[in-house]
């Protein structure tokens, strides 16, 4: 296999916008819920749905952003516009979000669903053409799980700092100002990582497929016509669901199991430090054993950690299960580190392989999709976790023992926080070994350019005219621009 590298300079600016998504998909999941519930007193079910239409937007906008911006790359060569004016307006409004203008309950949550919305949109502009740009910046196989790996590392730092970070901030405030300092902090960290990836990546390769021809909805039922994407999106989504759970009940588990201000922090530290220690193992992994093998060893992982966790948290007392409960956190942040890594490489070598196999740019449709399956998922997790409280009759700071707080819906959090996502995870896995893109596919497809439209059997090949993708007499290359020999 081939294994050109792009310069290290190149993957690490690259990698500085997973601090953007990174602290996006991290606090509102976090945060946001219990600053709707506990602080401005909104109902848990209202909170839940608060949480979620604004991510369910981005299933319709997700894929415009990426339509748009194949057009943008065809045009200029560069979708990098977008991660500046995308990312900028993602760092404002965050901070907007927390900023406390209404502390009403019903003020607090028309400000809430407008804010929480205007960032939905702004990390669509943000986040899609950036998770395109892996797809055009080679043709390795291996390269793309680096560019990943250093990526989730950046990712797994953002975590470390918001998701730690965030609620440290909140506590050590204190009320609606806490969570107004907690939201200038973390929108100061996605500017940084914006602005890092804009700049970082200047010198990137540029896109050099041809002309994305066709509607959308015909361009989105080609995709989906991609058996390996659809699988791939799939398992994804299954597994996202879990995530936006485990992470929506993170702070209830800290102070209702826990009984600890600093639960939520010390968890997300046991969950970061493993993971960006064993980082380099997983790009070894996947080297070795090929990405699929390494993603479903990693989900693996999770599964087992949310499993024995589901029966440390009900069957002993919170003096004992916690010593329990934070090695699992490390096992499940091990498995999660693993998890980012590889279905998005694996989404990278599905599209670059459907632009070559085409001769049609649908990457930032591709990877529109796949972030509108990531955030309408983490808020539809993020849902079901306030449907499991409202199951519950949770009601804040109710039911104070002498072993700490303990509230009605404290079943409810468990089976939300453990039982439900490994049962998710299993579904997963199950849909993942359907799975048949290999390195060696992936390589022979991009390395030779006499390979016609359909041959080979890794996914499900459909010519460009037959798809909608090009009209008919359309189908010929358009000029390449080299930007390092213009002509």
């Amino acid at each position: 296999m081939s294994d050109d590298q792009i310069a290290p300079g190149l993957r690490r600016g690259y990698s500085m916008g997973a601090l953007a998504t990174g602290a996006f998909g991290t606090v509102p999941g976090l945060l946001l819920l219990p600053y709707l519930t506990d602080t401005l007193g909104v109902s848990a079910l209202l909170a839940g749905l608060i949480v979620f239409l604004p991510k369910a937007w981005d299933v319709v906008l997700s894929p415009m952003v990426g339509r748009w911006s194949d057009h943008a790359a065809v045009r200029t060569g560069s979708r990098r516009p977008y991660l500046l004016w995308g990312g900028v307006a993602l760092a404002v409004s965050f901070a907007l979000l927390f900023a406390g203008v209404f502390t009403d309950a019903t003020g607090g949550a028309w400000w809430t669903a407008i804010m929480y919305s205007l960032c939905a949109t702004a990390v669509a502009f943000f986040g899609v053409p950036y998770m395109a740009m892996p797809a055009e910046m080679t043709d390795s196989y291996h390269e793309r799980t680096r560019i990943q790996t250093l990526r989730v590392a950046f990712l797994a730092v953002a975590i470390l700092i918001s998701g730690a970070g965030a609620p440290a901030i909140r506590n050590a405030v204190g009320g609606a100002d806490g969570y107004r300092v907690m939201g200038f902090f973390v929108a100061t960290v996605m500017l940084i990582g914006v602005l890092g990836a804009y700049f970082g990546t200047r010198n990137a390769r540029r896109a050099t497929v041809l002309f994305n021809e066709g509607t959308l909805w015909t361009q989105l039922r080609s995709v989906m016509k991609v058996r390996d994407f659809t699988l791939l999106a799939f398992s994804f989504a299954i597994q996202y669901v879990s995530i936006g759970m485990m992470l929506a009940g993170v702070d209830y588990i800290a102070n209702y199991y826990l009984n600890s201000d600093a639960g939520a922090s010390i968890i997300f530290v046991l969950f970061v430090g493993p993971a960006l220690i064993t980082m380099p193992l997983w790009n070894r992994l996947g080297q070795r054993f090929g990405k699929k093998t390494g993603f479903m060893f990693s989900t693996s992982l999770m599964l087992l950690g949310v499993a024995l966790n589901s029966v440390v948290l009900l069957g002993f007392s919170p003096a004992t299960g916690k010593y329990f409960a934070y090695a699992l956190v490390m096992v499940v942040g091990v498995g999660y580190a693993g998890a980012q890594v590889f279905p998005v490489a694996m989404l990278h070598d599905t599209a670059a392989v459907d632009a070559r196999r085409t001769g049609v740019n649908r990457i930032g449709l591709f990877t529109g999709v796949w972030g509108a399956i990531d955030t309408v998922t983490m808020a539809a997790g993020t849902g079901m976790f306030a449907v499991m409280l409202a199951i519950g009759n949770y009601a804040p700071a109710i039911g104070l023992t002498p072993d700490g707080p303990r509230n009605p819906a404290m079943t409810e959090m468990i089976l939300a926080f453990t039982l439900v996502p490994a049962v998710f995870f299993i579904i997963s896995l199950i849909l993942l070994r359907g799975y048949r893109l290999t390195g060696q596919d992936v390589e022979i497809r991009l390395s030779d350019d006499d390979i016609p439209a359909g041959a080979g059997d890794s996914s499900e090949a459909v010519d460009p005219v037959d798809a909608g993708a090009l009209a008919p007499g359309h189908y010929s290359p358009h000029p390449v621009v080299d930007i390092d020999n213009p002509r």
